[in-house]
């Protein structure tokens, strides 16, 4: 099972909604994965297939090693169903 990770400062509110988002999506594309949502921090020593986050969180992890998916707007469901799609 794909393990996707939604990342944000602190790890509790923007990312908590996208999370809640990306299973909403995920339910619709029939797709079954293990979501959670963290912070910056903690992201960093995380493992996962997919870490999902705006661009000035995590291009701070970036190394060119993980799956990142960047968001212009974390609240737009289109552009995250576009990358769900793409990444998954």
């Amino acid at each position: 099972m794909k393990k996707i990770l939604v990342v944000c400062g602190n790890g509790l509110g923007s990312s908590m909604m996208v999370e809640m988002n990306v299973n909403s999506i995920l339910k619709d594309m029939n797709v079954e994965a293990d979501v959670s949502h963290t912070d910056l921090t903690t992201a960093k020593t995380e493992r996962a297939d997919l870490f999902i986050g705006s661009e000035d969180i995590l291009g701070t992890i970036d190394d060119g090693s993980r799956n990142i998916a960047l968001l212009n707007n974390l609240l737009d469901k289109e552009e995250l169903r576009r990358v769900l799609e793409e990444r998954l």
